[in-house]
C-alpha cells in the first residue's frame, strides 16, 4: 500500500464516519453506532481528564473514581444534549461537561462506596500515575495543560499506529532507525549511516524518511478528524493544539 492509497479521502463524506460526527448526528436517538463511537472516544481520551484532575490537586484514587463516574454518566447520554454541532470539538465538549459534572453531580455520585462505579472505561491507576509522574511540573493553568496533554495523546496514538503499520508490513527495523528522523531530532543518525546499517542507498533512506513523514501527517490528521465535525476544523485544531506547547 502506498501512502497515496492509505490517505483518507479528501471529502466531507469521510467525516460522516468519524467518531465525533457519528455521536453528534445521532445524539438524540438511541443509536448503537453513536454509543460505540462515544465509548471509543472515551477509551482513547480518558487520560487528559485524569491528568487535569491531578493538576487540580486531587489524589490519584479520587481522580480515578471521578473520571470513571463521569464516563459512566456520559455514556448514558445525559450530557449529549449539550453537544451542539456548532460547538463541535470533542475536546472542548468533554472538559466543559466534566466541569459541570464535578460542580453539580459528584457529591451525589460519591455517596456510593469507593469502587462502586461501573468500569465502562478501564483506567489502570498504576499506568496513569506512572505516566503522570513522568510529566514535568508546570505552573500553567490546568486548562492549558489539558490541551497540551490532549495534543500529546494524539501524537502518541499517531506514533503507535505508524509503528504498528511498519511492523505489520515487515519494516520494523526500518522504523527503528527512521523514527528519530520524523522531527529531525539531534540524536538522529545521519542518513549515510542509516543507509550503511540497513544496506540501502542514501537516496533510498531519504525517500523512506519522506514517506514516513507523509504517512505520519496522514494518521495525525485522521486522529484529529475523529474529534471534530468538519474538514475545515482539522487545520484549526492542529494550530490550536500545537500552540499549547508554546504557552
Amino acid at each position: 500500500m502506498t501512502s497515496q492509497d492509505s490517505a483518507p479521502p479528501a471529502s466531507d463524506a469521510w467525516f460522516v464516519t468519524t467518531h465525533w460526527s457519528v455521536v453528534l448526528s445521532a445524539r438524540e436517538a438511541d443509536s448503537p453506532h453513536s454509543a460505540a463511537a462515544l465509548e471509543t472516544l472515551c477509551r482513547t481520551y480518558w487520560y487528559p481528564l485524569y491528568a487535569w484532575l491531578r493538576r487540580q490537586g486531587r489524589l490519584s484514587h479520587d481522580a480515578q473514581d471521578l473520571t470513571q463516574a463521569f464516563f459512566a454518566r456520559l455514556l448514558q447520554k445525559d450530557y449529549l444534549q449539550a453537544a451542539a454541532r456548532e460547538k463541535g470539538r470533542f475536546r472542548t465538549f468533554l472538559l466543559v461537561a466534566f466541569k459541570r459534572f464535578l460542580a453539580n453531580e459528584w457529591d451525589r455520585e460519591h455517596a456510593q462506596k469507593r469502587g462502586g462505579f461501573v468500569p465502562i472505561v478501564p483506567i489502570d491507576e498504576h499506568v496513569a500515575e506512572s505516566r503522570f509522574a513522568a510529566e514535568p511540573s508546570h505552573n500553567l493553568p490546568p486548562d492549558v495543560l489539558f490541551d497540551r496533554q490532549w495534543a500529546m495523546t494524539l501524537l502518541d496514538r499517531t506514533m503507535t499506529q505508524l509503528q504498528e503499520e511498519y511492523i505489520a508490513s515487515g519494516r520494523a527495523k526500518l522504523f527503528e532507525y527512521l523514527q528519530s528522523c520524523l522531527a529531525r531530532e539531534e540524536s538522529a543518525l545521519p542518513y549515510a549511516e542509516i543507509a550503511t546499517r540497513l544496506k540501502l542507498t542514501e537516496a533510498a533512506v531519504k525517500m523512506a524518511v519522506h514517506r514516513l513523514r507523509a504517512r505520519y501527517r496522514e494518521i495525525l490528521r485522521a486522529e484529529i478528524a475523529h474529534t471534530v465535525v468538519s474538514p475545515e476544523d482539522v487545520e484549526e485544531e492542529i494550530r490550536h493544539l500545537f500552540a499549547a506547547f508554546s504557552s
